[in-house]
């Protein structure tokens, strides 16, 4: 009975201690909460970078996180309320129910320490709970400097014809350290394989995929857009602090597996990095101007003109570096490489030995780097694997030769800028008119090529409206949806393929008069370099058109198409001819010449002629006309 009554009353006893700790844990969360409340610490730049949060626009105090996952936020319907979740943050730090990597503080440290170091947290009133997860991917991430890395341009895919923006994390400078080793952060829409091109495009334009921050190992990205795709790489060394880059870090492992949306041309993966970059230094405001669209170079513009980037170095594609080494060699060279490419390697081949060492390693060194750029996209070939390690073995036994010097192109951040504005004047079949024309993005074969892929043309959204001088009367002259043109010149070892896509609506003459028509239009073909700054090309082509004169209304044509492009000091010149016929019997041809007049970087003048066959009729169109690039 004695002992009956000394458990009863230590039980009554640890109850109401639980109790009255419980009580003065939840006095202490609310002493917080009001305090940050008194602070309106949920009105900072800070936190609201924290939780993506965004002013809905025209409406003075409504918020949204671009967040799209429930899992990130601890408050019902925090996505919306900054202030709210603020107050269940704090709460959930002292959560006792959950434990282990669950726990908030596990998964918040970048939002505890900022709420800690405004309200002196008192520590040991905490859980301690166990952040094995979070210890471990520490463990790993060793960042004392962020650098922007910049794959340029990649046509032939339409996830990066835009090019390609990421982070990497470096740890401080040590001799034996390379940036292999770092890690890289990639923001990319988690995509569907199944999905043909259709949908990947309607679903990237219309936020039907998920993005997601992904943090790997940043030699595999310098294996995926170095060497797979060819794509040159630009490395921008930005100048924030030990204190902003662990900011930058643990707020990294919140949103580790959370979903945001995703949209191709706006909130994409410059956005979302931009966006990183103001959790870091909430001084700086990058992404208020990129409403519209947030095309990759542009959002370097941004990142640059805040005063972000310390250092820029290039890092060439191995397609670069190997058309660098065969411009190095004599042409009567090339048909050896050719043998070595193509038959057995022999050394013992007389004309091979009759080479100086030098002359055999540089042919041996070419070799190994064009068998390796023509297997990297192929499925594993065993003979030449074979090959590429006997070439290599054959290459240690010279000396070590000095890697070629590559001549570095001009940063793509200093060309003109994206958006485009066109007014102009034209005689068209002895009438005036004035155009006002708009385009999106963000690069046309004539425009100023400095910073650009030269032969690479994407425009994206454009549109002109025309007047018509002698009545005032005012039409839609073209809305095209996209205009994208590929022109890689072939040479003895490279033989890319040149196409060209296009569809919208554009006015043609038809029938008596110019129309208004929908269409698609596309061509393959060839091009060919023609001394030193000039480019042949012909198509085949293929248009599929929508037009009311039509005995079918809908209509296909075949066609051809060649042309010459040629780029000088004063700008760059074009002339094309194609000719089209329709399956009802209507045809087209087209002579046209444009000259771009570089003014300066983001100005220009462009003269264009133009000569017209129809069935019916034969005129010419003349016209000069201002680009403005903003």
């Amino acid at each position: 009975m004695h002992i009956s009554r000394i458990f009863l009353v230590t039980v009554t006893c640890l109850f109401a201690a639980i109790t009255e700790a419980g009580a003065n844990t939840d006095a202490y969360i609310q002493e917080l909460q009001q305090r940050a409340s008194g602070k309106a610490l949920w009105q900072e730049p800070e936190w609201l970078n924290l939780g993506h949060y965004r002013q809905t626009r025209f409406i003075a105090g409504n918020y949204s996180s671009a967040v799209d996952d429930k899992r990130f936020f601890y408050a019902p319907g925090g996505n919306a309320d900054p202030q709210y979740e603020l107050s269940a943050t704090l709460a959930a730090f002292f959560n006792t129910q959950e434990a282990g990597n669950e726990h908030a503080l596990c998964r918040s440290p970048a939002r505890f320490n900022w709420l800690d170091r405004h309200l002196q947290i008192d520590t040991s009133r905490l859980p301690t709970p166990a952040c094995s997860d979070y210890t471990e991917w520490r463990g790993l991430i060793h960042a004392e400097s962020v650098t922007l890395i910049f794959p340029t341009y990649q046509l032939n895919s339409p996830s990066s014809m835009f090019g390609h923006t990421l982070l990497r994390l470096d740890p401080a400078d040590d001799a034996n350290w390379s940036d292999w080793l770092s890690y890289a952060v990639n923001f990319g829409a988690n995509i569907n394989n199944d999905d043909n091109s259709l949908f990947y495009a309607w679903k990237g334009l219309s936020g039907g995929y998920p993005g997601q921050f992904i943090v790997a190992p940043y030699f595999e990205k310098i294996k995926e857009y170095n060497r797979i795709e060819k794509r040159n790489i630009w490395e921008y060394r930005l100048n924030l602090e030990p204190a902003e880059v662990e900011l930058l870090v643990t707020h990294l492992w919140e949103l580790k597996d959370i979903n945001f949306d995703y949209y191709f041309f706006t909130e994409n993966c410059s956005y979302r990095l931009l966006e990183l970059i103001e959790v870091a230094r909430p001084q700086v405001e990058l992404t208020d101007e990129f409403v519209v669209t947030a095309i990759p170079v542009d959002t370097i513009r941004a990142v640059e003109q805040a005063g972000l980037v310390a250092t820029a170095s290039f890092r060439p594609s191995q397609e670069t570096i190997t058309r660098q080494m065969l411009r190095e060699l004599p042409e009567e060279d090339y048909a050896q490489i050719e043998k070595l490419l193509d038959q057995p390697l022999d050394i013992q081949d007389p004309a091979f030995r009759s080479l100086s060492d030098e002359q055999q390693r540089a042919l041996l060194a070419a070799t190994y780097k064009l068998l390796s750029l023509r297997q990297n996209r192929k499925a594993h070939d065993p003979e030449a694997a074979r090959k590429r390690h006997q070439l290599l073995s054959m290459l240690s036994q010279y000396p070590q030769d000095t890697a070629p010097e590559i001549t570095v192109p001009i940063r793509p951040e200093t060309g003109h800028h994206s958006k485009r504005l066109t007014l102009g004047a034209l005689e068209r079949d002895g009438e005036g008119y004035t155009e006002l024309g708009m385009r999106m993005s963000y690069h046309s074969l004539e425009d100023r090529e400095a910073g650009y892929l030269r032969g690479a043309q994407i425009n994206i959204f454009g549109a002109v409206l025309r007047r018509k001088n002698s009545s005032g009367t005012v039409v839609l002259q073209s809305a095209n949806f996209a205009d994208v043109f590929s022109l890689s010149p072939r040479s003895r070892f490279f033989d890319p393929l040149s196409w060209r896509i296009r569809g919208g609506l554009e006015r043609v003459y038809s029938d008596g008069k110019d129309r208004l028509t929908g269409h698609i239009t596309g061509g393959a073909g060839y091009a060919w370099p023609v001394l030193d700054d000039g480019t042949a090309y012909t198509l085949l082509t293929g248009r599929l058109e929508a037009n009311s004169t039509f005995t079918h209304k809908l209509e296909p044509a075949l066609g051809t198409a060649a042309g010459a492009m040629y780029h000088s000091a004063i700008g760059t010149g074009r002339t094309e001819v194609n000719a089209e016929k329709f399956s009802g019997g209507e045809y087209r041809i087209n002579l046209a010449f444009t000259q771009n007049l570089v003014l300066s970087r983001d100005n220009a003048l462009q003269f264009r002629f133009k000569r017209e066959w129809h069935n019916d009729k034969d005129f010419n169109e003349i016209g000069l006309s201002y680009n403005f690039f903003f």
